[in-house]
């Protein structure tokens, strides 16, 4: 589409306007990057509080028995659960950049467990929540909200609760109608 705009530019007589425009996309790319990267900064600097106070283990502590019956495949005190709760806890906060590193661990353990070239129920389920949008606070919205000048850039906080709700409930409810159709 790039090209085409730009040979359409080019015979229609506005390239001046492209190439103006492709500079200020390029310096508007420039400062959106910086600006987000300095509140994943901060989010991730938040999380390693939470992770010293032992804020992490309690949230883990707590979401522990839901997520010990989303897989029960996995046994007690193995490390995938440890990294699928990093990364439960990481898209919470909307950091999906740090919950990856996490979710990639969680996949490697959980690879080790079933000993198999297909995937386990367990790793689809883990795919399936990371896929259905996990977040209760979605911090890069809101620095792109903030960025941009937005009068109220929390807002949107209520509406992505509820739609993490009802996509997470609806991936859960799904993942396991497969399941029981993949054990017939």
């Amino acid at each position: 589409m790039a090209i085409i705009g730009i040979i359409y530019a080019m015979f229609n007589g506005t390239m001046e306007q492209v190439n103006e425009a492709l500079f200020e996309g390029a310096s508007d790319a420039v400062t959106l990057v910086i600006s987000l990267a300095s509140v994943l900064v901060f989010w991730l600097g938040m999380m390693r509080v939470a992770e010293q106070a032992g804020i992490l283990r309690g949230f883990a502590k707590l979401c522990r028995p839901v997520v010990r019956r989303l897989f029960p495949g996995i046994p007690d005190g193995h490390p995938a659960m440890g990294y699928i709760l990093a990364n439960f806890s990481a898209n919470l906060f909307g950091l999906g950049n740090a919950a990856t590193p996490m979710g990639i661990k969680a996949m490697e353990e959980m690879k080790k467990i079933s000993k198999s070239d297909h995937a386990s129920n367990s790793m689809i389920t883990f795919l399936v929540i990371n896929t259905s949008s996990l977040t209760l606070v979605p911090t890069t919205v809101i620095a792109i909200r903030m960025e941009y000048s937005s009068a109220a850039p929390t807002e949107i906080v209520a509406s992505t609760i509820l739609a993490t709700f009802i996509t997470s409930v609806s991936a859960i409810t799904i993942d396991r109608i497969m399941q029981k159709s993949r054990q017939n």
